[in-house]
């Protein structure tokens, strides 16, 4: 009738009756002004983090894109050479006409 009495594990039972006792003790821990003031202090450090963060990657799009739009005009004026090199009789009649 009371073979589960033989079944339980002391060493379990006291791990885990261990564990509550001190989870109960973190969470009188962790309401503490103390640990509070702790959390703020790590919270504004992140949010500085953040906010330079921020400001590095808003500065590196910006470069971004003065690349990307220099790139833009490189190809366009090559386009043109390119285009001035293959049809030089076109501009040769524009300059006639006038």
């Amino acid at each position: 009738m009371f073979n589960w009495v033989e079944k339980i594990d002391a060493k379990k039972c006291g791990i885990f009756a261990a564990g509550v006792a001190f989870g109960s003790a973190g969470f009188k821990l962790l309401g503490s002004k103390d640990a509070k003031r702790f959390y703020a202090g790590c919270t504004a450090a992140v949010l500085r983090a953040k906010k330079f963060v921020m400001k590095t990657a808003t500065n590196i799009q910006e470069n971004a894109e003065d690349i990307y739009a220099e790139a833009q005009q490189i190809n366009e004026e090559l386009a043109e050479e390119e285009f001035e090199e293959d049809f030089p009789e076109k501009e040769e009649e524009e300059s006639s006409d006038n």
